[in-house]
């Protein structure tokens, strides 16, 4: 069963100066995972506080870290949203970086399934991300017919 996503999908970014202990991070949990664990105990300490904690982590959390690691340390920001969410108009809008009455269009055009809940309509993250592909192929498809044409007619070289 889909959940709502509660709060905003506000993007996770690297404070400046952070992207190269997060390359080497990623690179030393990568380095680690290679060799197919399966069991994990991560140790955290705070070295200002002496805090210390352990905790045991499934090897996919782990491959995710990693992911997410080299990814931030790229400079991309993330948001993590599990593939079954649905979200609100808002969130949808914000995830596609367009207007909520924008979003609304779309899906009372019908380009993106949605269901109610009283006069609210959710949206799942999964069609969202089909539907945000989807348009991704058809620009670059334009794109290539454009360049093409342009070629043809020797406006491109």
């Amino acid at each position: 069963m889909a959940a709502l996503l509660n709060g905003s999908v506000e993007p996770y970014s690297l404070p400046e100066g952070e992207a190269q202990r997060a390359r080497e991070s990623s690179a030393a949990l990568a380095e680690f995972i290679r060799d197919d664990v399966t069991q994990v105990t991560l140790r955290l300490e705070d070295r200002r506080s002496g805090r210390q904690l352990e905790a045991s982590l499934p090897s996919a959390v782990l491959r995710l870290l990693t992911q997410a690691l080299a990814q931030m340390a790229e400079g991309q920001s993330l948001t993590l949203i599990p593939l079954d969410a649905e979200l609100s108009t808002q969130q949808a809008a914000d995830l596609m970086g367009v207007s909520r009455p924008y979003f609304v269009k779309l899906l009372e055009e019908g380009r993106i399934p949605f269901r109610r809940v009283g006069s609210q309509r959710r949206v799942r993250f999964e069609a969202l991300q089909r539907y945000m592909e989807e348009y991704q192929r058809e620009a670059i498809r334009a794109m290539e017919t454009m360049t093409a044409e342009a070629q043809q007619m020797g406006l491109y070289e």
